[in-house]
């Protein structure tokens, strides 16, 4: 929808693009030789604007070190997947206090290891809405599966002492349909086992915030932002949009 504004905007001869209804118009050049801050209403022709494809306007950011990342795709999470596949599981790590095991072997040609570890409240499974499990092996296409069903999903591996996450490149969380990354400069991962804190609450609620600070992790936020440059009269201005 924004796309389709922003190129009828292009169409338009003039287009007002901030309210401020009490303020009277003020001309470009007079804003580029202000001080800021200051609030202006204004009347400009929007030149161009970037990114051009709206999809390239959402961003990761981190408000600890305040750096801008791109969103990975799927491919790039694919092939971490696919590297940690190759790593068996650690069956000394099955059915802990706080998680019970389900293992099995896939029928493909790779005959793939897969564990899935269903994080336990009060010794008991939740319901399937309320659960999070932690995932062993599994490709893009089972995690997604999975999402659809449980209320988070967290990939692993094993190591001799514990359950880790996998590569920061990958979600450390997925929740329904969104993925949840950290940040690798500010994050100092912890091993899974900081989860069973989050378990033993009265009402696990798995928010990501909460999951990631148990687990040592400077959560990023999706941001969106672009680039417009505005002209009048008397002048051109970059106007730059930045918004959770």
């Amino acid at each position: 929808d924004l796309e389709l504004h922003l190129q009828r905007c292009q169409q338009l001869s003039v287009t007002v693009l901030t309210d401020h209804q009490d303020l009277s118009n003020t001309e470009l050049k007079t804003i580029t030789n202000s001080t800021a801050p200051q609030q202006y209403r204004i009347r400009a022709k929007l030149k161009t604007y970037k990114p051009q494809k709206l999809h390239q306007s959402v961003k990761l950011h981190c408000s600890k070190c305040n750096s801008l990342q791109e969103v990975p795709d799927r491919d790039d999470f694919d092939i971490i997947l696919r590297g940690s596949a190759g790593t068996a599981s650690n069956p000394e790590l099955h059915n802990a206090s706080w998680y019970e095991s389900v293992t099995w072997t896939t029928q493909d040609q790779k005959q793939r290891e897969i564990a899935i570890h269903f994080v336990k409240h009060d010794e008991m499974l939740q319901h399937p809405e309320d659960t999070l499990l932690m995932i062993e092996g599994g490709t893009l296409k089972e995690i997604w599966k999975l999402t659809k069903r449980f209320k988070c999903v967290i990939p692993v591996r094993s190591t001799e002492d514990d359950l880790e996450l996998l590569d920061l490149s990958a979600p450390f969380l997925l929740q329904g349909n969104v993925k949840y990354y950290g940040c690798k400069q500010c994050s100092a991962p912890k091993p899974m086992k900081n989860l069973s804190s989050i378990a033993a609450e009265q009402q696990p609620s798995w928010e990501p915030a909460e999951i990631a600070q148990v687990l040592g992790i400077e959560l990023l936020q999706y941001v969106f932002i672009m680039n417009f440059t505005l002209v009048d009269e008397t002048g051109a201005l970059n106007a730059y949009l930045f918004d959770y």
